[in-house]
Formats: structure tokens, sequence, C-alpha cells
């Protein structure tokens, strides 16, 4: 149960961590996961569709255009066309997202590089199967 205990403690963490870094740059929980989603994207290098937006986030596509028009009239994010779809759209981060994204974030997430980083290999193996247990536990009906 300890075990159990620590995961709601870090989990419960890490949701207050989201919704100070949501305050401190001004947006919701939903337009901060699209442009950490967006920024992730560009990062892979592939490039986000509304479509595919709207998926990742788990909202309709009424909810991701009004997504999209707060992020893109807050100069989070900008639409542009599609290379090869004249009649498609890609939504694109812009460079001020992530800079205050960056300057928001930045620091939490080099202190949990760190703490990833302090695990032995054994420790890091057994952290891994236990989250993938809890993975499977909670998505299998």
């Amino acid at each position: 149960m300890e075990v159990l205990n620590a995961l709601r403690d870090y989990r419960t963490a890490e949701t207050a961590m989201r919704a100070h870094a949501s305050t401190m740059m001004g947006m919701g929980k939903t337009d901060l996961a699209a442009v950490r989603c967006l920024l992730q994207a560009r990062q892979d290098g592939r490039d986000l569709s509304p479509k595919e937006l709207s998926a990742k986030l788990d909202i309709s596509s009424a909810s991701t255009t009004v997504l999209i028009d707060r992020l893109v009239k807050s100069g989070h994010a900008r639409r542009e066309p599609h290379p090869t779809d004249g009649r498609a759209l890609l939504i694109q981060p812009t460079e001020s997202s992530d800079s205050e994204v960056r300057s928001t974030l930045t620091g939490m997430h080099s202190r949990m590089i760190e703490a990833a980083q302090s695990l032995t290999e054994p420790e890091a193996d057994a952290v891994i199967t236990f989250l993938q247990r809890m993975r499977s536990a909670v998505v299998e009906p």
C-alpha cells in the first residue's frame, strides 16, 4: 500500500504543478496540454493536424476548433497550410510559447530527469515494470 500511496502523492503533486503552471502562463489546463503536445510533436519532427490534436487531448472537434482559436489569439500557436494537402491545416507552436513553457517548466523537468538518472539500472527496471503494470491495470476493462 505504501507504493500506491506514494504514487497517489506523486499524482497529486504533479496535478498541482500543472495547475500552477497553467496559472503562471494565464491559460487553462487543456490549453497548456495542447501547447505541450504541439511542442513535443515539433521536437519529434512531426506536425499535428487539428484532428490529431483532438485525439491526443481526447476532446471533440468543436472543442478543438475553439481551443485552437484561443491559442492563436493568445499567440501560443499558429495555423499553417499543409504542405501537400491544400485543404488541410497544421497547428504549430510559436517560438514565444516554447520560451514561455521552457521558462515555466524547465526547473521541474530538470529535477525530474535528475531523479530518474539517480536510479540504478535495477531500480529503473523495477519502476518501469511497475508503471507498465499500473498502466495495464487502468486501461484494461
